[in-house]
């Protein structure tokens, strides 16, 4: 088996690394979508964390890898076999990484039923799909705008319900989807319609590093990887294991972590004021920030957690048509952000905004 680059080896691409692992911890936030230049390790990433993530428990001969600790998520056939009385044994397996191929169809994605079989036999027959492949794993599609817009409906939408459900000429077959959504493009390539761009639940804009001895960095360790890769990824290895583990960790407490009427509160009058459409950033940020307190090992948000989830769920939604007012720049957001982190952080408060214009002149001086 072909050894992949750690995970933990990615040189800067902090924010990259930061959506990537809040979908991990908490898979339900709704996937992330990488923009980028060619070359900055978005299928890298993605590949490093599908192995670095923790092994799981799945019921023997099922084919979409039910979780056995958890019936309401089991497919048709599991829910079949519990039924009769038979028991659901179980093995540990590695978590799935799927990689969807731009030419993908809707049957090759969400699998086909065989209806001639149905209505001669009465026999139900499923080929799985890519759906199928990847539930309780990760699924990869890279230059998701190349895609076609209906299959990537369907994805999405997939991922937002965690069913699978396929139905044809009154038979209907449905199993779980659950899967950690990874999404890559190329912006210079073409962008994806703004109804799809908002169902990505995070969005991360990456360029190419800078810093000349960063670049170095990223040479010595590829080429490294390169001449030995058993022997590149050992020496990572410590460092993946504690990655794995507080992720692992993190997975127990994200639906223990707690929140304030404040918080929501903060999250509202940031989205409302940024003048974001719809409610789901709102539902987004709090997931976020939930997984991020998780991460950390906390059991309650803060002001910092909320401000890191706006940084990730906010960009890609602030864009304006030509018809409405200009898009908010990443400045102003991160203005804003600040502004939410003092409020929280120092609890200092607001000038007097009643004061006249030469008590606010003399202030400037």
């Amino acid at each position: 088996m072909a050894s992949i680059y750690p995970f933990t080896a990615i040189v800067g691409q902090e924010r990259m690394k930061r959506a990537l692992v809040l979908n991990a911890v908490d898979p339900r936030i709704g996937g992330v979508l990488i923009r980028g230049e060619r070359g900055t390790a978005k299928s890298t990433a993605a590949r490093a964390l599908a192995a670095l993530l923790p092994r799981a428990n799945a019921v023997t001969n099922c084919r979409f890898g039910c979780d056995p600790d958890s019936p309401s998520t089991w497919c048709t056939e599991c829910r079949e076999r519990a039924a009769e009385g038979q028991s659901l044994p179980y093995t540990t397996r590695q978590i799935p990484f799927i990689n969807l191929p731009v030419s993908a169809t809707e049957d090759r994605v969400v699998g086909t039923l065989d209806i001639e079989a149905a209505i001669q036999k009465g026999e139900r027959h499923f080929e799985p799909g890519v759906l199928a492949a990847a539930n309780r794993g990760l699924l990869y599609i890279d230059e998701v705008n190349l895609l076609d817009d209906h299959v990537v409906d369907i994805l999405l939408d997939a991922a937002a319900m965690g069913m699978n459900i396929v139905e044809r000429e009154g038979i209907s077959f449905s199993h779980p989807s659950r899967f950690i959504l990874v999404g890559t493009m190329n912006p210079e390539e073409g962008d994806l319609r703004p109804q799809l761009l908002d169902r990505f639940a995070l969005s991360v804009e990456i360029y190419g590093i800078r810093d000349a001895r960063e670049r170095v960095q990223i040479m010595e360790r590829n080429l490294a990887f390169e001449s030995d890769p058993a022997g590149f990824v050992s020496s990572w290895q410590e460092k993946e294991a504690e990655l794995s583990h507080q992720i692992e960790e993190g997975r127990k407490l994200v639906s223990q972590v707690t929140h304030t009427s404040r918080d929501l509160l903060s999250i509202a009058s940031l989205t409302a004021s940024l003048q974001v459409d719809g409610h789901r950033p709102d539902l987004v940020i709090l997931k976020a920030a939930r997984a991020q307190a998780a991460f950390e090992g906390r059991t309650a948000i803060t002001a910092r957690d909320i401000a890191l989830a706006a940084e990730l769920a906010l960009p890609h939604r602030l864009k304006r048509t030509p018809f409405q007012q200009a898009a908010t720049t990443m400045e102003e957001l991160a203005e804003r952000i600040e502004q939410l982190q003092g409020k929280s952080t120092t609890g200092q408060p607001k000038e007097n905004t009643s004061a006249t214009a030469d008590e606010q002149d003399e202030k400037k001086k």
